[in-house]
């Protein structure tokens, strides 16, 4: 009888992981706490989306389709390269509490509701914070560790029935940047106090993850019928060492990274990596602790097939999983050569790491202790990485990039010491002295400002000199090189490849040395002079001609800046990242001075269905042209029946109205001002029927009106 419930036991498991996102994720988590459940921040500087929540919990389940839940890359230059990577992850928080082995966790298999024990963390009241190191930020902060930091507290006295709290508060800062060399990985900082009136002994802290790597553009969980496949994957453990100098006598540091692929790539959908490291702890030094890794199918405490692979139910089944790993088999049936199971499924993982504490235990350091009222820190790794090549067979060459980007991980956070060098052993410089400053990194020059002013068929962008004064962090130099002008476009929701429309470079014997006069703006008398636009100042523009006016989602442009390099590191030139100052743009007229230009409509006559439109009935575009900077625009049958009425304000115009506009560019599209957008809905909610229509355009400011028709065909 025992032997039938584990088989039934089993069988439900194997239905359960096979299920579609949407009926195994039937809607997001629902925390412990009803004050701020916060889903929506989520890293967006660099290619890694990751969603981060203010209670333990990362990714958002899928749930969202407009938003990633740990998507590499969310910008990508071809769709194949657009892989959702994980439905939901979350912190593991494991000690000793007057010799009770505990575990307190954001998340297990298959808690869904709040009240459930496994589902263990809950908010301080707030929602998760952010901050920008970028001086071009709205939340710009001298705080600010990278180009996107968020924050949230949280703790475990969540009262969920069963759990044994440690009595901890969590305060996490997650840290990303938009550098090519670091936009692959996102960093999580957890801040561990014990606030509670015991010791907490031996800390261990886990990343517990459901990964699944996915392409919602190959097969859409989002439709009917679609999602992709939860059981083909497979998760390893890359124990690798990185060296940081080659040359020098001391030992590497090993990567250590919990990792899943899909075991086919989905016909090159999904040749995508995803992967969790811990980079170190402060105060233990490296030496002093080790990760530990896990794995276990989705909602299986049995497997008859990988007995030792089996999901901990209990607090101290987790304590064990968190400080031990998994025996390996290499070269066994059912095993991979490197030990790991050979059988894709809806593989879980989990990565722990410790012993972690405030102070050492034992004399010896091997164990350590975390007093009331004292923190550790411990910082985790989110990496992600396309595979290096096309062939079949998972490998380490496959896996180059992965450990490229958790290397560059490693670097970030081992950081520099106070001489300037580059820490090779965390918690340790190279003289044993501990280090100042964690998170340098070499760094280009950001973006400049970027003003566009969008007229007829062309576009200026003006952009300020503040690069050329930026300092690199590593060799305190002002390494300013040149600017670069991108353009792209954007249809059906992704993005077309970058075009470089043009470079310009100091005049130095470096690069291209063209110079810099061609894009400086000068007065009458041909001195450098500057523009200014609000309360900022630019220094230089450049013109994009031949544009089409008003075609929607089409025109992005972006300015970036670049350093010199230092050959002598054999470190490669830098640039910006062109998401800090990207700017889509509709092109056409600016607002007509009094009643100096003739007002019109285009296309006209407008052919339903044609390339202009889009696929549904509010998604028809047709433009009012020359208008003044206020007016308002009537739309009459040729029986003089009003069937439409526009306010137009040209200088706070945003495409308001047209579905067309709204959803398909970002909030900070630039308009002319001089046009205005409808989508041939009527006042009365009806779709414009073939005909001849009137239009009325009357100037608020001198009451003059203008007239014109137009025609519809269907």
């Amino acid at each position: 009888m025992k032997y039938f419930a584990r088989i039934l036991f089993i069988g439900v498991c194997v239905l359960v992981a096979v299920l579609p996102a949407s009926q195994r994720y039937p809607r997001p988590l629902q925390k412990t706490s009803a004050s701020v459940a916060d889903y929506v921040h989520y890293t967006s500087v660099g290619q890694l989306g990751l969603t981060v929540t203010n209670f333990g919990l990362l990714g958002e389940g899928y749930n969202n389709p407009d938003q990633p839940s740990c998507m590499y890359k969310q910008y990508p230059d071809n769709i194949r390269e657009q892989v959702e990577h994980m439905s939901y992850g979350g912190l593991w928080v494991g000690g000793i509490v007057n010799g009770e082995k505990r575990v307190s966790t954001a998340v297990v298999d298959g808690v869904f509701d709040y009240g459930s024990e496994g589902f263990e963390f809950t908010d301080n009241g707030d929602s998760v914070s952010e901050r920008s190191s970028i001086p071009t930020s709205p939340v710009y902060s001298p705080h600010a560790v990278s180009h996107q930091d968020l924050m949230a507290t949280f703790h475990d006295e969540s009262g969920v029935v069963n759990h044994r709290p440690l009595h901890i508060q969590v305060d996490l800062e997650s840290y990303a940047w938009n550098y090519s060399f670091t936009e692959a990985f996102v960093i999580l900082n957890y801040h561990i106090t014990n606030t509670g009136s015991s010791t907490i002994e031996d800390v261990y802290v886990g990343i517990w993850a459901d990964a699944s790597i996915g392409n919602m553009n190959y097969t859409s969980i989002y439709e009917p019928g679609g999602g992709w496949s939860w059981y083909d994957n497979l998760n390893a453990f890359d124990a690798s060492v990185y060296d940081p100098v080659p040359d020098d006598d001391l030992p590497g540091i090993d990567r250590d990274i919990a990792y899943q692929y899909d075991a086919d790539g989905d016909n090159g959908y999904a040749q995508s990596y995803v992967g969790f490291t811990c980079l170190g702890s402060e105060p233990v030094p490296r030496k002093y602790w080790d990760s530990h890794y896990n794995q276990w199918m989705w909602n299986t405490a049995s497997n008859l097939a990988y007995p030792e692979y089996y999901l901990p139910l209990t607090d101290a089944e987790r304590y064990e999983k968190l400080s031990h790993s998994v025996p390996l088999h290499p070269g066994e049936e059912g095993y991979t050569d490197d030990g790991y199971p050979s059988t894709s499924a809806s593989w879980m993982l989990l990565i722990g790491a410790g012993p972690f504490g405030s102070a050492p235990a034992a004399p010896d350091s091997t164990s350590w202790e975390l007093p009331p009222g004292a923190s550790v820190d411990v910082a985790y790794a989110v990496v992600t990485a396309r595979w290096a090549n096309n062939n079949e067979e998972e490998s380490s060459a496959r896996r180059k990039l992965l450990q490229v980007n958790a290397d560059w991980a490693q670097k970030a956070y081992n950081g520099e010491d106070n001489n300037g060098n580059g820490k090779l052993d965390e918690g340790e410089d190279q003289n044993g002295n501990g280090v100042l400053d964690r998170y340098i990194l070499p760094a280009p020059p950001p973006s400049p400002r970027l003003h566009v002013v969008p007229e007829r068929g062309k576009v200026t962008l003006y952009w300020n000199d503040m690069p050329e004064s930026f300092e690199d962090p590593i060799s305190r130099e002002k390494d300013f090189e040149g600017y670069k002008i991108y353009a792209r476009r954007k249809t059906s929701g992704l993005e077309e490849e970058w075009s470089l429309l043009a470079t310009f470079d100091l005049d130095n014997e470096i690069g291209y040395n063209t110079g810099l006069d061609y894009i400086r703006i000068r007065d009458a008398s041909g001195d450098p002079s500057f523009e200014i636009f609000g309360q900022d100042t630019f220094h230089y523009k450049f013109e994009n001609r031949n544009l089409l006016n008003g075609w929607p989602d089409k025109n992005i442009f972006s300015v970036t800046s670049y350093d010199r390099g230092d050959p002598g590191t054999g470190l490669e030139s830098l640039e910006s990242s062109k998401l800090e100052n990207r700017t889509p743009v509709i092109t056409g007229r600016q607002p007509a001075e009094a009643d100096s230009l003739k007002v019109g409509v285009y296309p006209n006559p407008y052919r339903v269905n044609a390339l202009w439109d889009g696929s549904g009935v509010r998604d028809r575009m047709l433009w009012f042209t020359g208008l003044p900077e206020a007016a308002t625009i009537r739309v009459f049958t040729l029986s003089g029946e009003l069937i439409k009425t526009i306010e137009h304000q040209g200088n706070t115009y945003a495409g308001g109205g047209t579905r067309r506009l709204q959803e398909g560019l970002s909030a900070d599209a630039v308009y002319a001002g001089g046009e205005h957008a409808w989508d041939l809905i009527t006042d009365h909610d009806q779709a414009l029927a073939t005909g001849m229509y009137l239009f009325a355009v009357e100037n608020k400011t001198t009451g003059h009106v203008k007239t014109g028709r137009f025609l519809v065909i269907k």
